[in-house]
């Protein structure tokens, strides 16, 4: 079996935790208004200037051998699949993680979980099985502002997040603070009440949203949506994830936050 890889990056550090080897995926159904990597949206990506841009064709065996070359600089990481959005391969992410696995590896994934179906989840089952982390990007915790952030809704999403934690998977909740967009303070208290509902959330990441991907499109030709938003600043976003915060003690209790 192939994966289609947009790239590797051999010493991530902010990808789960420890020195961590990450493979790019090709491929995600969603057009976030902030994406910073539109060249990770096709799996087969539409011609452009003579070339077909669908990445390289890697087996799991492959990407295993360059990061067992690699792996003395690998000490408390591991492997993170991310994207793109790295579920539109479930298939190759479940080889990949299953042979990681048989060799001690921890294994992580970074997704946003808009591929889920909550009726068919035998691959998603056989998934879990092989995955210690999951780093689950949720982009709007409101379904219609969801819709208009991403073009999709965040149903599926959201029911991705209650069934990783029923089974008990460690998981690490994102979520990018957008001026104007999700930096609102009755959305941000909604998803921390969501969060305080899950139960295996070790981690919340709250990100500034930044506009370096700008070059990017630029680049593909592509007109940035979000062109006339300004990057939120470091102390707003800490702002943003004290209230989060606090919708979560709402719905655990001053006792149950214990989150890094």
């Amino acid at each position: 079996m192939y994966g289609y890889i947009h790239s590797t990056e051999s010493f991530g550090t902010v990808d789960g935790p420890g020195i961590r080897f990450v493979v790019f995926m090709q491929g995600c159904p969603m057009r976030c208004l902030y994406c910073h990597n539109p060249d990770t949206w096709h799996i087969g990506c539409e011609p452009k200037d003579g070339k077909d841009g669908v990445g390289t064709k890697m087996t799991a065996d492959e990407i295993l051998e360059h990061y067992e070359s690699l792996k003395d600089f690998f000490k408390g990481g591991g492997i993170t699949a991310t994207g793109g959005e790295p579920l539109m391969q479930i298939d190759f992410i479940i080889e990949l993680f299953t042979k990681a696995k048989a060799k001690g590896i921890h294994t992580c994934l970074d997704s946003s979980g808009i591929t889920f179906t909550p009726n068919h989840t035998d691959k998603f089952d056989k998934l879990l099985e092989v995955t210690d982390l999951i780093m689950l990007d949720i982009k709007h915790i409101n379904d219609e502002e969801h819709k208009k952030l991403t073009g999709h809704s965040n149903k599926n999403i959201l029911a991705f997040a209650e069934y990783i934690s029923k089974h008990n998977v460690e998981l690490w909740i994102r979520h990018v603070v957008v001026p104007g967009i999700t930096d609102n303070e009755k959305y941000l208290f909604e998803l921390g009440e969501f969060i305080s509902t899950l139960h295996s959330v070790k981690a919340l990441d709250v990100l500034p949203y930044h506009d370096m991907g700008k070059v990017k499109y630029e680049n593909l030709g592509i007109d940035y949506p979000l062109a006339d938003v300004k990057p939120l600043s470091k102390a707003d976003a800490v702002k943003a994830k004290d209230v989060i915060m606090s919708g979560i003690r709402k719905g655990r209790g001053e006792h149950g936050t214990q989150l890094s």
